[in-house]
């Protein structure tokens, strides 16, 4: 499954710490789960290009403007929380992404808000969003070496 892999790539991404309790790629797979959602389970592209622009296009309208972009941008990232994230995604990609990481739709959200933003912020090291049609897959590979 394509989420699956994209998770994987994202724990490796996120140094595989195995922070959210669920082995050493937890983070990569609620972050793999959430943007295979988006992606149309293909990991692979969504409104701007790819699953990530999509994602953050949501969360701008959503009122999470300054802290996407603080994510994008080189400075600090500045932190949401789960309440914030799970207002800001649909109701039924917030249900899969929990029923495809085994937690509770709020679990989701917390751990979605405490690994977004670093996830982001390596994605986009020079401060630009990836350009419409690359792959996640690949810019993540790409950010890994």
């Amino acid at each position: 499954m394509a989420g699956n892999d994209l998770g994987g790539l994202l724990g490796g991404l996120l140094g595989g710490g195995g922070q959210a309790g669920t082995g050493g790629s937890g983070a990569g797979d609620i972050l793999g789960a959430l943007l295979g959602s988006l992606g149309g389970g293909g990991g692979g592209q969504a409104a701007g290009g790819n699953p990530l622009g999509g994602l953050l296009e949501m969360l701008t309208k959503s009122g999470l403007m300054d802290q996407a972009q603080s994510w994008i941008g080189t400075g600090e990232n500045k932190p949401v929380s789960g309440e914030q994230i799970a207002q800001a995604l649909p109701d039924d990609t917030l249900q899969e992404v929990a029923a495809q990481s085994g937690v509770s739709p709020q679990e989701a959200a917390d751990q979605i808000a405490q690994h977004l933003p670093r996830a982001v912020d390596k994605l986009t090291p020079s401060g630009e969003l990836p350009q419409a049609g690359a792959s996640l897959e690949d810019l993540i590979r790409q950010q890994s070496f």
